[in-house]
């Protein structure tokens, strides 16, 4: 590989970094140790990587010790495994001091992890990211087990949305508490996506990203010749969130539209789009092991990429929402459904939360009260009791329990 082309590639993305603006994101990670950060297209991987190499620049490191790579570059279309060498020795000669890696999509090279691996093991300091399924965290911990940390980047969450659009979290005004109302109207219709807010027509580029997705990731990266088979699924899913559903009856959703599909091709297509960071799922936790991946509810990964398929449904919005924020927080995270009782989301000996738009209908109130108290009787443990609406707020006293009722900004800033 060209010297000088790399020395010019580096150099122009320092000119980048330096003048970039950014958000602080509310994700933990270590100076000593390295990364691989893997997460959906546009979720703000890169600018968490330049995060990391202007808080290096403050303490005192020299430019000439970053070196940072961004693999989308197209003067880097023929690069190979064997011009990894390359940039270690351009990296030698523009400083002699110790290096800092940063390579952005290096999925797009073959065998990179070969390379990574080798300077993990030669004690360089590094940070990868990638966004397709050849960057799944299982995989990355099987090959680059002990150097590298998998962690996942999503879209904004609400907190970091509302620092984007420079809102104060000391005191809020009757001004600000209007502006936050707002952007919780854009950010559950929108989603997080870190560009959506400064995008008069978001619609429009979240179905870019999506498309991005749906070709690159899902499509290409799979050799799938049936874009329609995969598309439909994905809508059949979309209209499918906040009930469980098993692999037989996506296939039987699919086939009652007279559009032909076997059921190893749908648990095929189910993989990718989790794969690509499109999906996630969660399992019964009443199932038995054997049985808990069979009925998952899904949900997308971001609000936005949701409503390309829906039709005002505020209620599915709304669940999408809270299972987002509970799986950024939780790694343990199920449904509950059977021994009477069904409850949205359980995080084992911690929560039990029902979601609802409003509980203002009596009978509403009285099926997610219910679900909640008879849970709590049977298992008799003291776990936290929620049910998470829109804008309604109260406490609900019932049998010697108490249940929050808690709008859905109180919760997500919680």
């Amino acid at each position: 590989m060209n010297h000088e082309l790399l020395k010019k590639i580096i150099y122009e993305q320092h000119e980048v970094i330096k003048n970039a603006k950014l958000i602080k994101r509310d994700i933990e990670l270590e100076d000593n140790l390295n990364y691989v950060l893997v997460g959906l297209r546009r979720a703000g991987k890169t600018s968490i990587l330049y995060s990391r190499i202007q808080d290096l620049i403050k303490s005192g490191i020299d430019w000439n010790q970053i070196i940072y790579i961004n693999f989308d570059d197209e003067r880097l279309i023929n690069f190979n495994l064997d011009d990894f060498s390359d940039i270690l020795q351009v990296s030698e000669e523009l400083s002699e001091k110790k290096h800092y890696y940063y390579f952005d999509e290096i999925q797009n090279i073959n065998n990179w992890e070969k390379f990574a691996l080798r300077i993990a093991n030669q004690g360089y300091k590094v940070d990868i990211t990638g966004s397709n399924a050849k960057m799944i965290s299982k995989e990355i911990e099987s090959v680059l087990g002990g150097r590298y940390i998998s962690k996942e980047v999503l879209p904004f969450s609400f907190n970091e949305y509302l620092k984007a659009n420079d809102i104060s979290f000391n005191s809020y005004t009757n001004k600000e508490i209007a502006n936050i109302n707002n952007l919780l109207n854009q950010y559950f219709n929108f989603g997080g996506l870190p560009l959506t807010f400064q995008i008069k027509d978001k619609r429009e580029y979240i179905s870019s990203v999506f498309q991005k997705v749906l070709l690159g990731d899902i499509i290409v990266h799979n050799n799938i010749r049936n874009k329609n088979g995969v598309l439909l699924l994905i809508q059949k899913i979309a209209e499918s969130i906040t009930t469980s559903i098993s692999y037989t009856k996506l296939q039987n959703m699919i086939t009652g539209i007279g559009y032909k599909i076997s059921k190893d091709i749908v648990i095929d297509y189910c993989v990718f789009c989790k794969d690509s960071f499109l999906l996630f799922s969660i399992n019964n936790y009443y199932s038995s092991f054997i049985d808990k991946n069979s009925n998952p509810k899904y949900y997308f990964r971001d609000n936005g990429l949701l409503n390309l398929f829906l039709n005002d449904r505020k209620g599915v919005l709304l669940e999408n929402i809270v299972a987002i924020s509970l799986y950024r927080k939780y790694k343990e995270l199920f449904y509950l459904n059977g021994n009477k009782v069904d409850i949205d989301f359980y995080i084992p000996n911690k929560k039990a939360i029902q979601v609802s738009y409003s509980i203002k209908d009596v009978e509403t109130k009285k099926r997610e009260t219910k679900n909640l108290i008879e849970f709590v009787m049977s298992k008799k443990e003291k776990i936290e009791l929620i049910i998470v609406t829109y804008e309604e707020e109260e406490i609900i006293k019932d049998k010697g329990l108490e249940i929050k009722v808690i709008p859905l900004k109180k919760f997500l800033l919680s």
